[in-house]
């Protein structure tokens, strides 16, 4: 059980009923981590307008938006946000082998050089907060100035995300399997 109750769009005051609804509709649920983020409305809706942005709305390529939400779930042990992403980073053209080298931890090793640079960004930042001057300047190779600064949102968002469930102690939706707790 959460350590703080799941919100449901009744559980909401009328005027905070907005953004229930919005998370509802840009995602088509909402899910544990959103019911929970809920207990405070307001933080939910500046918290779910980032996450919309980088979800939805980055320019960045999707293979890259997922290979580094899936580090960052390896790296925080975050049960939850790869049980939700595997998925997604396998409909969106990540390969088995990438996803199985993130999840083992082995990547960036053993993963094509363009791809392993994301993992080892994510690692650098959340392991030691910045980004060494070697990977910076191959992200930015890699992705210009603007989509740098999204990779390093991105890098931000889910590790906040990681670090609220596992304060909550958040349970899987149903219909979710673990699949880091397999190693």
């Amino acid at each position: 059980m959460a350590k703080l109750p799941y919100v449901n769009r009744d559980d909401l005051s009328e005027d905070k009923r907005h953004v229930y609804d919005r998370i509802a509709e840009t995602r088509g649920s909402v899910d544990h981590i959103f019911r929970l983020l809920l207990n405070s409305p307001d933080a939910a809706e500046v918290a779910t307008s980032v996450g919309e942005y980088i979800r939805y709305r980055s320019p960045l390529d999707p293979t890259v938006r997922e290979i580094s939400i899936l580090s960052v779930a390896r790296e925080l042990d975050c049960e939850y946000e790869w049980a939700q992403h595997e998925p997604i980073a396998r409909r969106d053209g990540v390969s088995d082998h990438t996803i199985e080298s993130i999840r083992s931890g082995r990547a960036p090793m053993g993963i094509p050089a363009k791809d392993g640079v994301y993992v080892q960004g994510v690692k650098e930042l959340v392991r030691g907060g910045s980004l060494s001057e070697p990977t910076f300047k191959a992200i930015e190779h890699l992705l210009g100035p603007s989509q740098t600064l999204d990779y390093l949102v991105l890098v931000g968002y889910y590790s906040m995300l990681a670090r609220i469930m596992a304060t909550l102690e958040i349970e899987l939706d149903e219909g979710l399997e673990a699949g880091l707790s397999e190693l």
